[in-house]
């Protein structure tokens, strides 16, 4: 783009939003044009929009121009859904963070998109409410990004992904008028001809703009039990994980890292007590007077299984003082550590590859022993964690990023993880979406399902919403599919 023409671009975007939020700075640019993962790359500018008028304006202006808009919150994508490109402008929603309305008798909260999930359930903690969706990164991502990724967390064995706990959506369409739509119902049930709510969610920004979300909310559990099982094999952990599922228990949270996950998890804690060998964490929610009985199920499970040492914790606050969620927690913090350290001699810079396959669960022993037998065939670090409650794997390993050998290596290595998850009946990714990673494991997944007609009706779903192509573009679609 010429710099004339970018000059005035900018010149009428900050007459929309004002002088001041319109950021054109280059070292601050790079920042916003970077993902949690390491990838990144430049844009024009960052615009700070205040209101959904003002987000519809640019819009317009972007549809007049045939400019490039990607939509953000707060970058904590791993797939490179939040990545733009010089061609265009981020348009970050930190100024839109507020909540608007709350009913705890009606069971929903009504907040704009750049408001971060820890804030939404500080403020709903007071009336005993939460909402259940808990992706790792919840201190930061925001709500706008967990809609547009299709997010889960680890509460995902009970509460599932964002796609169950979105009620309403108001949203800014790319066309000529910058047109604000609302699709959903603030009722339990609500018919509306198609789903367009369950479109938008997990479209990863390239259908529409939300500016607004109801979001579904529940009551806080009574109380929570956790037991945590170490094991001295993979299969004995999985195994526990079939055991808790055969027991007709439906978990609030089962969570494992493999044995060198904890390795390198351990070392940067200071932790009262050894750790080590494949952990399994599971909690239950239910009434206090449950509280015993669960817990010798999740005992008994993990100890027919064959753990060698196994934590109890008869409510959540114990679990807390106990920390024994602390190492799951430091599983992607502790990867990021590892990989720096790692690679400091080098000079190099890491670049961290998160994968997220799932496999229905009782697959969940044969996909982490094919996916560990990786590390040797490929010689690249590897560790494994996931929410194997709902069979979700998150493999992941490091590289420099530089090195363009290492990338080809590592990318090689996740399109066989994902074939991995194909042929055990599973899917090439469960929460954090396709963005630029997983395209061609997207057309991949169809293929093998003799379904690419799929990808086409998506392609034209895409063009309706977005004729001219100016949303996020380049994202979930091979880049072959114009």
């Amino acid at each position: 783009m010429d710099e004339r023409k970018r000059r005035k671009i900018l010149s009428e975007l900050r007459l929309i939003v004002g002088e001041e939020y319109v950021e054109t700075d280059e070292a601050a640019i790079k920042l916003y044009a970077m993902e949690a993962s390491g990838l990144e790359s430049s844009a024009i500018g960052v615009v700070f929009p205040e209101n959904t008028k003002q987000v519809s304006e640019i819009v317009k202006f972007a549809y007049e121009n045939d400019l490039k808009i990607y939509p953000q919150g707060s970058a904590t994508a791993v797939s490179g859904s939040s990545l733009a490109n010089p061609d265009g402008i981020i348009l970050c929603f930190a100024r839109m963070n507020k909540m608007i309305e709350y009913s705890f008798l009606d069971s929903f909260i009504v907040v704009q998109p750049g408001i971060r999930l820890i804030e939404i359930n500080d403020f709903l903690m007071k009336d005993g409410y939460m909402f259940p969706v808990d992706p790792a990164s919840v201190k930061s991502a925001t709500a706008g990004g967990l809609i547009n990724t299709g997010g889960g967390g680890i509460r995902g064995a009970l509460y599932g992904t964002a796609k169950e706990w979105i009620m309403r959506l108001e949203l800014v369409i790319p066309d000529a008028e910058g047109s604000v739509i609302r699709i959903g119902c603030r009722t339990p049930r609500c018919y509306q001809g198609y789903d367009l709510v369950g479109l938008i969610v997990g479209s990863e920004g390239t259908l529409g703009i939300v500016t607004e979300a109801t979001l579904r909310i529940t009551p806080i559990p009574e109380n929570i039990v956790t037991a945590v099982g170490f094991f001295d094999t993979l299969e004995q952990a999985m195994e526990a994980v079939i055991r808790i599922k055969k027991s007709r228990i439906v978990p609030y949270i089962m969570e494992f890292m493999d044995s060198k996950s904890v390795m390198h998890a351990s070392k940067y804690m200071d932790l009262d007590r050894e750790a080590k060998g494949n952990m399994l964490i599971a909690s239950i929610a239910g009434p206090v007077e449950a509280s015993e009985k669960y817990l010798d199920i999740l005992e008994k499970c993990m100890r027919e299984a064959g753990a060698s040492n196994v934590l109890k914790a008869e409510t959540l606050e114990k679990a807390e003082k106990m920390r024994l969620f602390d190492l799951r927690r430091a599983y992607y913090p502790t990867a990021i550590l590892t990989a720096a350290l790692s690679l400091k001699e080098k000079g190099a810079k890491p670049l961290i590859l998160l994968e997220d396959i799932a496999v229905p669960p009782t697959k969940l022993p044969e996909a982490v022993k094919r996916i560990r037998a990786m590390e040797s065939k490929y010689d690249l670090p590897l560790v494994i964690c996931g929410h194997v409650g709902d069979g979700n794997l998150h493999p992941l390993t490091w590289i420099d990023a530089a090195d363009k050998e290492a990338r080809k290596k590592a990318w090689r290595m996740f399109m066989e993880i994902m074939n991995i998850a194909l042929n055990l009946g599973g899917t090439i990714s469960a929460e954090h979406g396709i963005g630029l990673v997983k395209r061609e494991g997207l057309r991949v997944e169809f293929s093998r399902k003799n379904s690419l007609k799929a990808l086409e009706l998506m392609r034209k779903i895409k063009k309706i919403f977005d004729p001219k192509g100016i949303l996020n573009p380049g994202k979930i679609f091979p880049p072959d599919m114009k």
